[in-house]
């Protein structure tokens, strides 16, 4: 059987989706420089912070590439395909590449060794979550309002925003400790990238926030709540980033189990109520 040959592409949604897969090159590149025999602390936090800042990067022109897509009406299989590739090198290998930086070193090597098996199966996990989401969505349907499994896009914000912390922190409040900022972000980030890991390939629904918060009428207090949360994040965004990502993975979480223990206790309730038998 002939395959069909590509011969037209749309240009501009293409080079958007590339530039995704630049920014996760790019932070893999700067997340290698940490760490050299003539690197300084204040070099590798820097590093670090630019890395995460790149797959944020990496982040806006994932959400741009498809809102640029629909509005020229050049939504495509090839389109939906590229996009998937950019996403396993920006939000599949970059925060897995970064999480290495982020962990125990080899001054520890049990735990170095440990981190690296988590991040082996970050890597694993959002490939095996952007295999089941292209073969769950079509590329020219419409999106729903929830995803099956935590976004991969979100779980690398969770990782990039802990380097953006550690590097962040350290500079705008230097009488800070950076052995006890260090040894914080190495314990969450091993055990925040493993929690993340799972949740990309289990069922648990999560809301798609940019199709909430950008499409369709909202009222007046929440654009006003929208622009203070703007300034927020602007003003305080080492901390901001890491609240919004992590907030996100661990209220939805909560809220899902919350769900399912009261789905389960009125269905308790029911079964013994004798009025309904």
């Amino acid at each position: 059987m002939e395959r069909p040959s590509l011969k037209k592409v749309a240009m501009l949604p293409t080079l958007v989706t590339l530039g995704n897969a630049v920014c996760g090159f790019a932070a893999i590149a700067y997340a290698g420089r940490v760490g050299l025999s003539n690197s300084t602390a204040a070099e590798d936090n820097y590093y670090i912070a630019l890395s995460g800042w790149l797959i944020i990067a990496a982040m806006i022109f994932d959400v741009l590439d498809g809102y640029i897509a629909r509005l020229a009406r050049s939504t495509s299989l090839f389109g939906a395909e590229l996009d998937s590739l950019c996403d396993a090198v920006s939000f599949g290998a970059a925060p897995a590449f970064l999480l290495l930086r982020l962990g125990p070193s080899w001054e520890a090597p049990l735990f170095h060794q440990m981190l690296a098996v988590i991040a082996t199966l970050y890597l694993v996990c959002a490939v095996l979550r952007l295999a089941r989401f292209n073969v769950e969505n079509q590329p020219d349907a419409p999106g729903g309002k929830r995803f099956r499994g935590l976004p991969s896009p979100a779980a690398a914000g969770c990782i990039a925003s802990l380097g953006i912390l550690r590097g962040g922190l350290l500079y705008r409040w230097p009488d800070l400790d950076p052995l006890v900022v260090r040894n914080l972000v190495e314990v969450w980030s091993t055990v925040g990238a493993f929690l993340v890991a799972l949740l990309m390939v289990s069922r648990v629904p999560y809301p798609h926030l940019t199709k909430y918060l950008l499409r369709g009428r909202r009222h007046f207090d929440q654009l006003i709540l929208l622009v203070v949360a703007g300034f927020v994040v602007a003003f305080i965004k080492e901390l901001a980033l890491a609240a919004i990502f992590w907030g996100y993975v661990i209220v939805i979480l909560m809220q899902g189990a919350w769900d399912r223990i009261r789905s389960h206790e009125l269905v308790t309730s029911a079964a013994d109520d004798p009025m309904r038998r």
